[in-house]
């Protein structure tokens, strides 16, 4: 499977492609649809005329917001196996009963809980509401000095929606980091500000995402990505040159030269580009900038990334026309009030800094580690008992995506689509460990007594959204289902591995069980993850606590731990 995915990846039909395209075609008229109902701004047709326009971007941002926080940008469609239907969200999020996900459930208060009550549905509600406020706007604000005909929306009209997602947030994180706020919801915190602070605050807001994006690839599993995602593209159909971007195609599929110089050239071009953008004012260096960022985006587009982010590299490449090129002038120094400009940013870096240092504890979204390869992660492993459970017990909008898969396929292709989801994470560093732990994680039956189901598949269907988060399908979730399921011991065990911090070279895991709890931690060394192929998860194990040894009483310290022959531990 591992060898297929190197020359064909995913292998999905040209059709699937098809609905995709058709999806970012539906999302491109709709911002201009939106734009267009602007008084005084055009006919719908005349878009070439007033594309540039300030309250034009206003829009594009909040209909991108909206776009994304109804389902129907990342994690949408066949490609993320989301069949029957195509998408969760606000299927999932207007239905009461269902989870939601609180961030610090027993700290502030009135969140506790994971029922979605109607409250919660309420607000959801009032946020796709805020929104729509919004899109349907006049533009009678003054542009402040900007070039514009027809003005921007008044600072009112996002009140609504910055003070509801947040809160809605604090009742429910999945919501928040569906609608993409470091993205979005950053940029309609500078629509608060006069014309000309607006613009450069929003050119920085697009630096900072691609500076914290290429700082989170400073680490040894970002060439992995390249050859995963450039090995799915539909558009290079030779083997030949898919067989180039592993080190020795086929025994050996570690990326290759061409995948390390491309993850290092990429880095290097998000630094560095975005930086000549922001700087100069114009001519020829700002429009050749422009077309490499424009080309970087395409490449990501047209390789299909697992998770489909597509709209995403849309707008990125709209902002880069708007706000670089055609409001190339603009710089540091048009600034009237810096403080303000200043805070969004520093709040942009704190959420970079702390997202690298403490992946734990941060998204990986407000981390901006959305390619490095470095995630939070689990690998669920079911008895059929459980998944009877599941789908009796837990209110949802969707079966689990093998269930899916069957009805539409049968199960020999319902079986051979989940594979190709654990060749996708095995081609990944963390799969080897993933892997790895499920004999720990299951003992002797891990091969014929469970289901062993990627975390992200189950996030999907049972929470209504998932994009590679890990903290979505942790111990929580465990936590929300067993309240629900009441799963016997052995039933349901999960292994959840930690994103790699940037200062260490290992990633954290523990091994948990839905009934008793945790029953074992540790951690994986990424040099033992690189050396391996992605079919050979034989990984040392250095474990630092286990609940068999604490009854034994014979724990180690972790710093004696960490010093001994892990397969001895």
């Amino acid at each position: 499977m591992v060898q297929h995915w190197g020359v064909a990846g995913f292998g999905a039909p040209d059709g699937v492609y098809l609905l995709y395209i058709a999806k970012i075609i539906g999302y491109i008229a709709g911002g201009l649809f939106f734009a267009s109902l602007t008084p005084g701004i055009g006919a719908f047709w005349d878009f070439p005329d007033w594309w540039d326009e300030p309250v034009v971007f206003q829009k594009v941002v909040v209909w991108t917001l909206l776009f994304e926080v109804l389902g129907f940008g990342c994690g949408f469609g066949p490609l993320t196996l989301r069949f029957l239907p195509p998408l969760g969200a606000f299927l999932h999020w207007l239905r009461p009963g269902t989870i939601r996900m609180p961030p610090w459930p027993g700290k502030v208060p009135f969140t506790s809980g994971s029922r979605r009550s109607v409250v919660d549905v309420l607000l959801y509600a009032v946020v796709l509401a805020a929104t729509l406020w919004i899109l349907l706007a006049p533009a009678n604000r003054s542009a402040g000095g900007l070039d514009a005909q027809v003005g921007m929306i008044e600072p009112s009209r996002f009140v609504p929606l910055l003070v509801l997602l947040p809160l809605l947030g604090l009742r429910d994180k999945m919501i928040f980091l569906a609608a993409r706020s470091e993205v979005y919801l950053s940029a309609v915190v500078v629509f608060l500000l006069p014309g000309i602070d607006m613009i450069v605050a929003a050119k920085l807001v697009l630096v900072a995402i691609w500076w914290g994006a290429a700082t989170s690839k400073l680490n040894r599993h970002f060439p992995n990505v390249v050859a995963v995602m450039l090995s799915n593209t539909p558009l290079v159909r030779s083997k030949a040159i898919k067989r180039r971007l592993h080190r020795g195609y086929p025994e050996d599929l570690r990326p290759g030269a061409v995948s390390r110089f491309l993850a290092h050239f990429g880095t290097a071009v998000e630094y560095l580009v975005p930086l000549v953008l922001f700087v100069s004012d114009g001519g020829t260096v700002t429009l050749v900038a422009a077309a490499i960022m424009v080309a970087f985006h395409l490449l990501i587009l047209t390789s299909i990334p697992m998770g489909v982010p597509l709209e995403w590299n849309v707008y990125m490449m709209f902002g880069i026309a708007f706000l670089f090129v055609d409001k190339a002038q603009y710089g540091l120094a048009d600034i009237s009030n810096p403080l303000p400009v200043a805070l969004v940013i520093c709040a942009l870096a704190a959420g970079v800094v702390l997202g690298n240092l403490f992946p734990n504890k941060i998204s990986f979204l407000i981390g901006m580690r959305y390619y490095a390869g470095n995630w939070d992660t689990s690998m669920w492993l079911l008895k059929p008992s459980a998944v009877a459970k599941l789908d009796t017990h837990v209110k949802k909008a969707a079966t689990l995506p093998r269930r899916q898969l069957v009805k539409l396929y049968g199960e020999r292709v319902a079986d051979l689509l989940a594979h190709k989801g654990y060749t996708f994470r095995a081609m990944h560093t963390h799969g080897r460990a993933l892997f790895g732990l499920i004999p720990r994680a299951a003992g002797p039956e891990h091969e014929t007594g469970y289901v062993v189901i990627d975390g992200e598949f189950i996030a999907g269907p049972i929470l209504g959204w998932n994009f590679g988060d890990g903290h979505l399908h942790n111990e929580q979730l465990v936590a929300a289902l067993q309240e629900r399921c009441h799963f016997e011991e052995g039933e349901v065990r999960v292994v959840v591995l930690d994103a790699q911090p940037i200062q260490r070279q290992r990633q954290r895991y523990r091994l948990v069980d839905a009934a008793i709890g945790e029953f074992e931690r540790g951690y994986v060394a990424v040099s033992d993850m690189l050396a391996r192929q992605p079919w050979d998860c034989d990984i040392p194990a250095h474990i630092t606590w286990s609940r068999a040894a604490a009854n034994a009483g014979s724990n180690p310290p972790a710093s004696q731990a960490a010093r001994q022959d892990p397969r001895a531990v």
